[in-house]
């Protein structure tokens, strides 16, 4: 930020403040002084110059503005309000103010169609304020819904556009034909996001290869303005048939900017790091172990070891995880590549890697049979499952089994009588048993201290031969499941808390205390529910108290309607440098060591721990650390969103294309979320739609705090079980529509696709 840009944000800030006492440009100046300083090469004359120079120009821009007695105020107590514009499908939009003006505008200010100036879906614009009509459009889109008459709310115009959020825009390119004998063809994509509600023109010269009915990228040459609200654009990539699987499964990845295919010379060290041969030197030898791993049937990158022993005072768990740190250098090309990536992402058919094969299905994949490096927590628990004591060491294993999941779980549930039984000889019948009964202490104790239990359900994609949907099942857990979970917990905690405790740099993952306007909502919520809410009104709020009200839903069969609002009431996890309580799992201390092959922050936190156990923590290495903990940690928490957002819209794009032969299918549903435009329904195969408010009969009113729509008698709810069919399924949009039965009426209306060689309406 240059120093002028410096000056204008102070400006913004100084005059936004609720204290600010309104004052001349001199007097303003004075104020911006006392909290920058002037660059070494600026005397404070040019300084004085160069505010006064920038408030004249805020001034014309309307960002700043005279009071009735001649005094600089904010543009904003004027009625010129800088934020960001959040457009509609149906073309008109909604001004986010800046958060500078929380106080002074609470909500969003609507934007009428005809008062958009040509801003597009994230821009930075400029507005001006008036008070509205009344307003009658609480739950917009009901047929008649009942609003709070009488009520003004306040609009707004954009004036002037600041910075455009969109440089390309992702749709379908489709031809218009010519008009006239000697007309030319126009060419245009329409955007998939339908909150961009502006076309894209495109020269015919500026194609790109592309053809009608293709899905491209363009980048926006020319932007809409007031009388021209069409764009002018150029193709940058063509991802093919718009309706195309392959097409829109690739438009998932660019848009969330997952890297694909590594760099050949990433590829090349990978398998040098990877041919090196293993030394126990330096090491402590644990091949003589019984050290086994335990994951799905299908995965390739095992990176967590199990082993376990009785001690005079309870056990010695160890976790044994993949040594990465030993091939990923800080520095190479590889950990280059790796902190851009992030993460490894997980798709219904394919695993787009942090780490080439070579590491992450190769060296570092802790494979059955194989000598490897890892670094070994070896954790000390008494009797009641109380971590004693925490000894990180860097070891050379040797996994004796490559252990399945339901492999283990039929031995559980049939003994000796299991085919597999022989398999695991080993483990049977004295160490996998005592696993089970550590793990039933740790889970007893866990839930003791209030670790949050959620419902969710996870699909499992049944796929054919050539990668398309048969099916959709849920994902079952059994005991096996569990129970490596909970020891990867216990790791995580141990570690976090032996490395806080020598004063050492980690990245920590935390999960703040919800949000108390969240915890509100959610108050109200379960009482409405008829639950007792008295443990939430404690002062300081514990997760035990969220647990013991979800206890009781559990047991009315309620838990699965309050898990999904109590969900939203949460926090989100992230990654930080400074320790800070995990409030979901109920501990002060936790960070994440078991995955270093799909993860980059337990990647970091290895190198830490290594730097500790090699002695080469002094003063230097520990703040060189520390600020590499929070690159890590900052990083890593921007690709562990953009990963997430990845999975779950190619889930909706796989539960899409399940869908499309099963249109006009009836099907018996939960409402798993309730909105003032209508209401979601969950199938039993996970498969979620919405019901439009429009589709149903009568006039329906939107209770937000016990997120219901009610037309007298008749109520829709989060928990009701309903029956819809299923109206359509849009691979572009990745969503599906549905119908109630009851109010479907007999003959629905037909939903029209663009065609790309006439330009016939698809929607909207």
């Amino acid at each position: 930020m240059n120093t002028n840009e410096l000056i204008r944000e102070t400006l913004l800030d100084i005059t936004a403040d609720k204290g600010y006492n309104a004052c001349l440009a001199e007097e303003l100046t004075g104020l911006v002084r006392e909290r920058i300083l002037p660059p070494e090469d600026m005397t404070e004359e040019d300084f004085n110059t160069l505010c006064g120079d920038t408030i004249t120009h805020m001034i014309d821009e309307k960002e700043l503005g005279y009071s009735g007695r001649g005094n600089i105020v904010s543009g904003a107590g004027l009625g010129y309000l800088i934020g960001t514009f959040r457009a509609n499908a149906k073309g008109f939009g909604f001004l986010t103010p800046d958060t500078r003006y929380a106080e002074l505008y609470e909500e969003d200010l609507f934007v009428g169609a005809d008062s958009t100036g040509g801003a597009m879906n994230g821009d930075t614009v400029m507005v001006r304020v008036s008070e509205g009509r009344r307003d009658d459009r609480r739950g917009a889109g009901n047929r008649g819904g009942r609003g709070d008459r009488g009520v003004r709310r306040m609009e707004a115009s954009v004036i002037r556009i600041i910075t455009r959020a969109l440089t390309h825009v992702i749709g379908t390119l489709y031809v218009e034909p010519p008009h006239t004998k000697k007309g030319a063809p126009r060419y245009y994509v329409e955007p998939d996001n339908m909150k961009i509600t502006n076309i894209v023109n495109v020269p015919a010269k500026d194609l790109g290869g592309a053809n009608p009915g293709d899905k491209v990228e363009t980048e926006i040459v020319k932007y809409p303005k007031p009388d021209r609200p069409d764009a002018l654009g150029r193709v940058t990539y063509v991802f093919g048939d718009t309706l195309s699987r392959g097409a829109n499964y690739e438009v998932v990845l660019r848009e969330n900017r997952i890297r694909g295919e590594f760099p050949p010379e990433v590829e090349a060290e990978a398998e040098r790091e990877s041919a090196k041969p293993l030394s126990p030197d330096g090491r402590l030898d644990l091949r003589d172990k019984i050290i086994f791993t335990i994951d799905s049937a299908e995965a390739k990158d095992l990176d967590d070891a199990v082993s376990l022993e009785k001690t005079e005072n309870g056990w010695l768990l160890g976790v044994h995880i993949a040594d990465v740190s030993e091939y990923v250098k800080p520095g190479s090309v590889i950990d280059d590549e790796a902190i851009l990536r992030g993460t490894s992402v997980y798709f219904a058919d394919k695993v787009v890697p942090m780490l080439p094969k070579a590491l992450s299905n190769g060296s570092c994949s802790l494979n059955g049979g194989e000598d490897r490096y890892a670094l070994s927590a070896l954790i000390s628990l008494d009797e009641k499952g109380n971590i004693t004591g925490c000894e990180c060491r860097e070891t050379l294993i040797h996994s004796k089994i490559r252990g399945v999941y339901a492999e283990l779980n039929d031995i559980l549930e049939k003994g000796t009588d299991s085919e597999y039984y022989e398999k695991y000889g080993i483990l049977f019948p004295d160490v996998y048993p005592e696993m089970v009964k550590l793990y039933e202490l740790l889970d007893k104790k866990n839930r003791a201290k209030g670790a949050l239990e959620l419902e969710t359900t996870e699909p499992k994609f049944v796929l054919d031969e050539d990668g398309l949907p048969v099916d959709i099942v849920v994902r079952e857990r059994g005991i096996s499941e569990c129970m490596i979970e909970q020891f990867m917990l216990c790791a995580n905690e141990a570690v976090a808390s032996w490395l806080y405790e020598m004063h050492m740099p980690c990245v920590y993952r935390v999960h703040e205390e919800p949000p108390a306007e969240k915890i509100q909502t959610f108050m109200e919520f379960a009482h409405n529910l008829n639950l007792d809410i008295r443990p939430l009104k404690n002062k300081q709020l514990r997760p035990l108290d969220m647990q013991a009200v979800m206890n009781e839903a559990k047991e009315k069969e309620l838990d699965k309607i309050l898990s999904t609002v109590m969900l939203r009431s949460l926090s989100k996890a992230k990654y930080s440098r400074t320790q800070g309580i995990h409030f979901g799992l109920a501990t002060e201390f936790y960070c994440h060591f078991t995955s270093p092959i799909r993860r980059y922050p337990d990647l970091s936190v290895h190198r830490i721990v290594k730097m500790v156990l090699r002695g080469q923590m002094d003063e230097a290495n520990v703040k060189k650390m520390e600020a590499f903990a929070e690159k890590s940690a900052v990083q890593s928490t921007e690709c562990e969103i953009r990963a997430l957002n990845a999975e779950r819209a190619i889930e909706d794009l796989y539960k899409v294309l399940y869908m499309q032969s099963r249109v006009g299918e009836e099907y018996d549903g939960v409402i798993s979320s309730v909105t003032s435009f209508g209401f979601f329904v969950e199938l039993d195969n996970t498969c979620e739609g919405l019901v439009p408010i429009q589709s149903l009969d009568g006039y329906f009113d939107f209770n937000e705090m016990n997120l219901s729509l009610t037309c007298g008698k008749k109520q829709y709810r989060i928990g009701q079980k309903v029956r819809v069919s299923v109206e359509r399924a849009d691979l572009i949009t990745r969503k599906i529509d549905m119908a109630l039965v009851e109010d479907k009426p007999a003959k629905t209306t037909s939903h029209n696709y663009r065609n790309a060689e006439t330009g016939q309406t698809r929607r909207r």
